[in-house]
């Protein structure tokens, strides 16, 4: 498979064809895991504001381009939920080696007294980047909202009543991540993202346009997702594969080293992890299990209680 053989879904299909839509988005998903959005900056489109992701863009690479000792600042432990996680650290699940990445993590910001707070932390920002604060604030609560329209053409896709997420994910526990891989200067036995699956409902993945990102497919091959510019990339998570029971598949992906003659070169991207409301129960769709496909997961689960177990697979906590 090319780069191209996740046929891009237009993202204006939504307002024009919202059936239309779920149906390819959805026939995508169920394939692969994964599926692909066009015209991300389209003005007329559904989808982003340019201005503000090249914006929060530059603000990632200048806080990246701090001395250590000034990121470590925001190093704020909790299992990296927020602010600063160093490289070296984020090991995928199984493996024995660390990634080669590090990373920012910017969550909801909630008012005092939310019941929530004890599941999601104060958001920290670091001063010496002017307008980060604002760029990725914003930025995180547009990724927010478009991953809640994706919810409204999967749950379309599924037979459920639109509306089936809303109450789900309203206040969920999302996460967006800025992510540096540093140039590749040795040789070793590490990548810049090992071989995993993402724990959340869905990801929508901005950056992927620089090569590196795959996906497995059924058989075990390696499958570039490098698509054009304008683009977002879009993968099923763990909570909403068990969900399912498995029907829309959480794939294991990966991001490799890059060839030669783009060592010398950072990567950075963008993914948004949307989350369900930390209570919620993750329990099998009735209508996703049949004689043809029983259901794997008897045992519910909160999305909190997920989350945590996950978390400690990966040795973020």
């Amino acid at each position: 498979m090319t780069a191209s053989a996740i046929t891009p879904v237009p993202i204006s299909l939504y307002a024009e064809d919202i059936d239309a839509f779920a149906q390819s988005l959805g026939a995508s998903f169920e394939r692969y895991g994964f599926a692909v959005l066009s015209g991300l900056f389209d003005k007329d489109g559904a989808g982003l504001d340019k201005t503000l992701v090249d914006a929060a863009l530059d603000d990632t690479k200048a806080f990246f381009a701090l001395p250590a000792e000034t990121k470590m600042q925001y190093k704020v432990g909790v299992g990296g939920q927020r602010g600063y996680t160093p490289f070296g650290i984020e090991t995928a699940k199984g493996a024995s080696h660390h990634d080669l990445k590090e990373f920012w993590h910017t969550g909801r910001d909630l008012p005092d007294g939310h019941p929530y707070r004890d599941y999601m932390l104060e958001n920290v920002w670091p001063g010496e980047v002017s307008g980060f604060r604002d760029h990725v604030s914003e930025l995180y609560t547009a990724l927010d909202f478009l991953g809640k329209r994706v919810l409204k053409a999967i749950a379309i896709y599924l037979k459920l009543d639109p509306e089936f997420f809303t109450p789900t994910v309203r206040e969920g526990n999302s996460v967006l991540r800025l992510l540096h891989y540093p140039p590749v200067t040795s040789e070793g036995m590490s990548v810049r993202a090992g071989a995993h699956g993402d724990i959340n409902v869905i990801t929508l993945l901005m950056g992927a346009e620089e090569p590196g990102l795959q996906l497995q497919d059924r058989d075990g091959t390696w499958l570039p997702i490098t698509p054009p510019e304008g683009c977002i990339v879009i993968n099923i998570g763990d909570m909403l594969s068990r969900l399912t029971n498995g029907m829309l598949p959480s794939t294991i992906h990966r991001v490799v080293n890059p060839a030669e003659g783009r060592k010398d070169f950072s990567r950075y991207s963008t993914p948004f992890f949307l989350h369900f409301e930390p209570p919620y129960v993750i329990e099998t769709l009735t209508n996703c299990i049949s004689a043809d496909r029983p259901n794997q997961f008897p045992d519910p689960i909160t999305a909190e209680d997920f989350l945590q177990q996950r978390l400690r697979e990966i040795k973020l906590t």
